[in-house]
Parts: structure tokens; C-alpha cells; sequence
């Protein structure tokens, strides 16, 4: 994993990561080799980091005018895996009751982010921050019942939307991975993909994205570019051999199409 120019690797809340249930070998292929032992495989990647100072009070009374969420022009990757990348990455502060967590989203329109349902439930306050140090004052988010999906809408615009693809990448196909690791700096990580799995922490969405980009606690969230710099899907977990697991673009996009596919998340008591 190499960091890039505003970050370091990928963190998450103390306390929140989850219990690892198996493992999956080297090389994904037959379905035989696909789970190993039934010990440590994925720990979700919510964790905790060395965060900088709190921005303050957030509004209580904003009522948000934005439009619902549209996709944005597809951006670019410069060859070392940044540029464009950064941008479009946020950094997710989770203030929940009693506790501190970090994980990372990225830009789907100008005021919404895509991360993951278990980097935002169970929060009083969540502050979400740019690559430049700009925190974004958030007026909702609400989260899917099923792919450990949320959606986070924004006051202030987000720097730049980097686009979905058309279709789940094949087998081979190079993916970096764009996060802010243990709620610190930003990093890429590069790999390709390796297989298609059963949702190993049974979220409910069939079968998910195998790859041999790097992902540590904080990544949850983060996500999964092609060469092209077009979302192809949604990190939200990790094994002990280096894999990531995403949520794949046909679920995101199937969840974006329904109406009804996202509720407002209730914050903590």
C-alpha cells in the first residue's frame, strides 16, 4: 500500500470492528478453495485513529435543498493512482454515545457520500472531512437494509464525483483502493480482482467482490476504482491474507434505483 499525498493507511472505531468468521486462500478460484477454515475471515473495517481537532456545533434546524442523488462525469486516475482519486475521497468521523470511530466514504453527487451502514449507525454527530481539510456540515443519512450501504447528504458541495462504471469488473480487472486508513491520512492501494464469494458477513446481498487491494480497519467505506477512475464497488471488509471484499457496483446501482431501498438511520439515544 502506498499513501498519497493527503493520507496514510486506513483505520477505524474502537470497539466496532467485527469478529472474523473464516478465511479465504491466495488465490479465490474453484469454490472448494473459496472459504478455508471456518476462523478469521472478514472483519469489518470501522476503527479508531488519530483524529484531528472536532469542527464545531453542527446545525439543528438545516433544511437541505438539494435534488436527489445523481451520478457524476466519470474522473481519471494519474499513473500513480491519485489525483482525481483524492478528491473525490472523504474521511468519516463517527461521535456516537460513549464512543469514537473512523471510517471513509466517496462523492456519488455534490452533496452525497456513499459508505458504509456500519461506519455510520450508531452516531450522535458525524463529521465528514475533505482531502484539503474542509469539514462538511451533514443534514441526513440514511442507510440500506441489506449490503451494509448508507448514504450521507452534505451542506457544502464535495470536491469532485468520480462516476460508477457500467458493469461489475471481470476477473483481472486492476481496481486501487482510495480511503483514509485508521482515520488518518489518505492512501491508494493497488490490485486486481481476483473472484466473485458468498457474502461472507451475510448482509444479504449474494454473492460479493473479491481482490488483492490492500484494506485495514478505517477502509470501510472506501472506494474501488478502475483504471478509468469509475467506482466499480464499496470496500466493507477484509481477510488476514491481504483481500478486500466489496460491495459490488450492480448492488450499489440496484440500491440507487429503488426509492424505497434507503430509510433515515436513528441516531444514537
Amino acid at each position: 500500500m502506498r499513501a498519497g499525498p493527503g493520507g496514510r493507511p486506513l483505520a477505524g472505531p474502537a470497539g466496532r470492528e467485527r469478529p472474523a468468521s473464516g478465511m479465504l486462500r491466495r488465490h479465490v478460484g474453484s469454490p472448494a478453495r473459496r472459504l478455508a477454515s471456518a476462523a478469521a475471515l472478514c472483519a469489518a473495517l470501522a476503527g479508531c485513529g488519530v483524529l484531528p481537532p472536532m469542527p464545531g456545533e453542527m446545525p439543528s434546524s438545516y433544511v437541505p435543498e438539494v435534488a436527489a442523488p445523481r451520478v457524476g462525469e466519470s474522473g481519471s486516475l494519474t499513473p500513480d493512482g491519485v489525483a482525481a482519486a483524492e478528491r473525490m475521497a472523504v474521511r468519516v468521523r463517527n461521535v456516537g454515545c460513549g464512543t469514537l470511530s473512523t471510517g471513509s466514504g466517496f462523492a456519488l453527487d455534490e452533496h452525497t457520500v456513499v459508505t458504509n451502514r456500519h461506519v455510520v449507525e450508531g452516531s450522535a454527530e458525524l463529521q465528514v472531512s475533505t482531502y484539503d481539510g474542509r469539514d462538511l456540515d451533514v443534514v441526513s443519512v440514511s442507510s440500506a437494509q441489506v449490503a451494509d450501504l448508507a448514504l450521507v447528504r452534505t451542506t457544502e458541495p464535495l470536491p469532485q464525483v468520480p462516476g460508477l462504471a457500467e458493469t461489475d469488473p471481470a476477473a483481472g480487472t486492476p481496481v486501487t483502493v482510495v480511503g483514509y486508513p485508521s482515520g488518518g491520512r489518505l492512501t491508494t492501494s493497488s490490485g486486481h480482482v481476483l473472484d466473485t464469494v458468498p457474502d461472507p458477513l451475510g448482509t444479504g446481498m449474494g454473492d460479493v467482490i473479491v481482490t488483492d487491494a490492500e484494506a485495514v480497519p478505517g477502509s470501510s467505506g472506501s472506494a474501488a476504482l478502475d483504471a478509468d477512475g469509475r467506482v466499480v464497488g464499496v470496500v466493507y471488509a477484509a481477510d488476514d491474507n491481504g483481500h478486500s471484499f466489496l460491495v459490488p457496483l450492480s448492488v450499489l446501482s440496484g440500491l440507487l434505483a429503488d426509492e424505497a431501498a434507503f430509510a433515515p438511520l436513528e441516531p444514537c439515544a
